[in-house]
């Protein structure tokens, strides 16, 4: 484990749009998710579920109101948008990628989680040394929130020689002690546990260990393809998002 180990900022549910994302989560945990806001970068919008210990529940989606974005600059350096009008760069959490638009249509799914770098550690600085293994650090906006999330630039999911599928945390840093939970109304919710198969999981469990996050999942092999289960206490016992 490093020096500065990582918390875990939150988990992430995606869905063709936030209605049915927002609607599984209040199936499964009876309280729906609110509020959120738009993120201009990535032409995606979100709401948010507070969970105990300073954690929240992202439910995100495609933007269909978002205007056009432009394209990154690709660079080992801290991404950024380039304004010459090109091409939109790809939307973060693989949301762009046909297969996870085919996985949708079964319906919102736990995709990813994002574990939180904390000062004095400066992520940009970490990243910078270790390019080939911290994605691109882009800094994004929503609301009057900031901050800097580690997203590749082809918009998939962080990934270690090969191996990610979600079950590889993204990684970001606030630019302020304020934090989405302080902002969201208490649910009684907690998260018990995050667990997660991966059919490279020696791999996996490497990495996890090199960042600092190993402590923050509960990792087994499978033959079949990477999951991510988180399972809750909430008023009315424990549920299980997948």
């Amino acid at each position: 484990m490093t020096a500065h180990p990582l918390r875990l900022d939150h988990l992430v549910i995606s869905a063709r749009t936030l209605d049915e994302g927002t609607q599984y989560v209040a199936d499964t945990l009876g309280v729906a998710p609110a509020g959120g806001g738009a993120h201009p970068l990535m032409r995606t919008h979100n709401r948010l579920l507070n969970l105990w210990g300073g954690v929240y529940l992202e439910v995100i989606a495609i933007d269909p109101h978002a205007a056009p974005a432009a394209a990154p600059a690709v660079s080992a350096a801290p991404a950024a948008a380039s304004t010459d009008g090109s091409a939109p760069r790809p939307r973060l959490f693989a949301l762009d990628d046909p297969a996870t638009h085919a996985r949708l249509e079964n319906g919102p799914y736990l995709s990813h989680w994002v574990a939180r770098v904390e000062r004095p550690k400066q992520l940009t600085t970490w990243q910078a040394q270790y390019p080939q293994r911290i994605p691109p650090i882009v800094p994004m906006t929503r609301s009057d929130f900031t901050w800097g999330l580690s997203v590749p630039d082809d918009g998939a999911f962080p990934a270690w020689q090969g191996a990610g599928d979600g079950v590889l945390p993204s990684l970001i840093q606030w630019d302020s002690l304020r934090h989405p939970s302080d902002a969201l109304p208490p649910t009684g919710i907690a998260l018990k546990a995050l667990k997660a198969a991966h059919p490279q999981a020696d791999l996996v469990r490497a990495h996890l260990q090199w960042l600092g996050a190993a402590h923050l999942l509960e990792l087994r092999p499978t033959d079949g393809a990477a999951a991510l289960v988180a399972e809750f206490e909430t008023p009315d016992g424990l549920r299980t998002l997948e």
